[in-house]
């Protein structure tokens, strides 16, 4: 196999002949020379031609040619043309313009082409250095990475929209989350974390929800509250921030907290709304604190801690000074809630109580309680929802490959 040469490693090779392969980003024939930009896996580089080169835009081709020095950096001079894969059909827009010139519905109906264009193709590479810094920050405290079953016997929350599938005869259920299995495992491990996808069948068709999910999700041992969690999961979400390139988010050294009921006067005393009895905070409500986060405290980020017991899984811990509240937290991140955390129950006989006359359908979760578990607690990041919020798209829909949704099963 004849050695390739990364196009931005080109600027590298001056006066040297190599070769490089890729796509026919643009051709350009003007009077008397013709332009190829050829894309590969490392950006964008020109070859130059007095005759042009019978390829179309897309098309893969491997060009060897000396490589000439240019004020912009280097290109390729007069190189021998070989055509590896005609593009047969033209793409749905101009991959090569600056500016993505289709809607999203063009985008995801053609998304197998439509993320070559590297606009599209960056919010991906931010997610990919998003979860190698997941891992990296969690590895470093100590942490090991599983990988759960995605077909369950048994609904993770109670409640839940789940989806069920015949499987052998019997019936099951695509994971809502690997939360059981990562509470378990907090048993053989101490610290653990998962990458992987999660199924949400609630009919939702709004810009924040996906029935498919990437969840990035931990579980930690040995902790004294939530408060422990929390000051986790601020290290984690940094070193994601650092990852994700010049305009990163800053994530300041201690995350500004409010209780979930002091959030709701707030609300009462300085919006329309009079949020006081709810169970839960509104879209619009999350949008309004994390406004005030930032003006009260400089912060795009804000724990609302404390929410009800009646709002969160069977598996909450309630707060020691108030069973009706819980040792749980949500992070708001520019407008919208990014994770949900908190302590988990520990004691065998506090899930008995919790889960009642439904114990026995959770009798193989609830057997790791039963052998001893120590005080733990964990989170789950929605890697769609940080990529979005991070770059500014407005659909999670824009950030996600190959989606789905309550309408969209292809492609």
């Amino acid at each position: 196999m004849s050695t390739r040469t990364p196009v931005a490693c080109l600027r590298d090779h001056v006066g040297s002949t190599v070769t490089i392969a890729g796509w026919v980003h643009r051709r350009r024939v003007l009077k008397s020379v013709t332009f190829l930009v050829i894309r590969d896996r490392s950006g964008t580089a020109q070859a130059v031609f007095a005759e042009p080169p019978d390829v179309t835009e897309e098309t893969v081709v491997r060009l060897t040619g000396t490589v000439v020095a240019t004020p912009q950096g280097a290109e390729l001079r007069e190189p021998t043309v070989e055509v590896v894969s005609t593009a047969e059909k033209r793409p749905p827009f101009a991959l090569y313009r600056p500016e993505v010139a289709a809607g999203l519905p063009v985008v995801l109906d053609n998304a197998a082409v439509a993320l070559r264009h590297p606009l599209l193709r960056k919010r991906f590479e931010v997610a990919a250095a998003s979860v190698a810094a997941f891992r990296r920050a969690l590895d470093s405290q100590g942490f090991t990475e599983i990988h759960t079953p995605k077909i369950v016997a048994t609904a993770t929350e109670s409640g839940a929209n789940v989806f069920q599938l015949d499987y052998f005869g019997r019936p099951a259920y695509l994971a809502q989350s690997p939360q059981f299995f990562k509470q378990a495992m907090v048993g053989v491990f101490e610290r653990v974390y998962e990458v992987g996808p999660v199924f949400r069948a609630e009919p939702h068709d709004t810009a924040r929800h996906l029935a498919q999910y990437t969840s990035l999700d931990a579980e930690l041992g040995f902790i004294t509250d939530h408060r422990d969690v929390m000051t986790v999961l601020r290290d984690v979400i940094a070193e994601m921030a650092a990852a994700t390139g010049p305009d990163a988010p800053t994530v300041p050294e201690e995350i500004p907290s409010i209780d979930f009921y002091a959030a709701q006067e707030l609300l009462a005393q300085h919006t329309d709304e009079d949020p006081r009895g709810e169970p839960d905070l509104a879209p619009a409500h999350e949008r309004w604190l994390c406004e005030w986060s930032e003006r009260e405290h400089g912060s795009e980020f804000l724990f609302v801690t404390g929410y009800p017991m009646a709002k969160r899984p069977f598996y909450a811990h309630p707060a020691p000074t108030n069973p009706e509240k819980s040792n749980s937290f949500d992070l708001l991140f520019r407008g919208l809630e990014l994770v949900t955390g908190g302590q988990r129950l520990h004691r065998y006989q506090d899930y008995l109580t919790a889960l009642g006359n439904k114990a026995g359908q959770y009798s193989d979760y609830l057997d790791a309680f039963a052998h001893g578990m120590p005080p733990h607690g964990g989170f789950a990041i929605g890697l769609e929802r940080w990529v979005a919020r991070v770059l500014g798209i407005a659909n999670i829909r824009g950030a996600t490959l190959f989606p789905r949704d309550l309408h969209r099963l292809h492609p």
